[in-house]
């Protein structure tokens, strides 16, 4: 299945040479008439502030997980890359294929720099839910993206416990032209997930670890 904000989407604008800042721009930000204007200031709540040095590239984007455009373009982003191993495509991510999930409030937002980006997502589920860990045979394989070959090579980073569940990768991607490093850290406190996705020339595992700590304290500030 293909799942949301996967790293072959992000790295759909690094390989093939577009800026971070080029996303397209969020409408206004809205909820799901299923979200009440509690869940809505929550989930705004538990996003990241602007990080030193960054700017809002895109959102802050309300709304039901599945309908959200940052979560339309992750599932597009797939559909159109041909994965060597397609269940690699969006492992260890929440599934936005899954109804309980896409009906699900979210916040997503977005940062960008000359350096890099970070891109997060906080979903409220109906239940208690955390994504099955990276399987081995996702430590690498390659993809078709935007017409470069990118090859993907993942390990798991020994962060710091978070939450009540956590689990934290880091990619390397090389393509033809472009290569780039992808930081991924997921955060469960409850039935809220938190989702996280640095990318740069080079992502630092202790700067990723700083950035979890400081979402991990948002997660527990609004948890209710």
């Amino acid at each position: 299945m293909h799942k949301a904000i996967s790293a072959v989407f992000v790295t759909t604008l690094v390989i093939a040479g577009c800026s971070s800042g080029e996303e397209p721009t969020a409408p206004a930000a809205s909820a799901p008439p299923s979200a009440s204007a509690a869940d809505t200031a929550r989930l705004r709540a538990a996003l990241l502030p602007v990080p030193k040095g960054m700017s809002v590239a895109y959102g802050p984007e309300l709304g039901a997980f599945g309908t959200l455009k940052s979560t339309q373009q992750g599932l597009a982003a797939v559909r159109q890359a041909k994965v060597q191993r397609p269940e690699c495509a969006g492992a260890a991510q929440l599934d936005a294929a899954k109804p309980e999930v896409a009906k699900s409030p979210a916040a997503v937002i977005a940062f960008s720099a000359a350096r890099g980006s970070i891109t997060q997502a906080v979903v409220s589920l109906p239940s208690a839910a955390f994504p099955a860990p990276l399987p081995r045979q996702c430590a690498s394989y390659t993809a078709d993206v935007g017409g470069s070959q990118v090859t993907y090579k993942t390990r798991t980073l020994d962060m710091p416990a978070k939450g009540d569940q956590s689990r934290a990768y880091l990619t390397t991607a090389v393509g033809d032209k472009n290569n780039a490093q992808i930081g991924s850290v997921m955060i469960r406190r409850g039935t809220l997930i938190m989702s996280m996705l640095v990318v740069g020339q080079r992502v630092k595992p202790q700067g990723l670890y700083a950035l979890a700590n400081l979402a991990d304290q948002n997660l527990a500030r609004v948890k209710g």
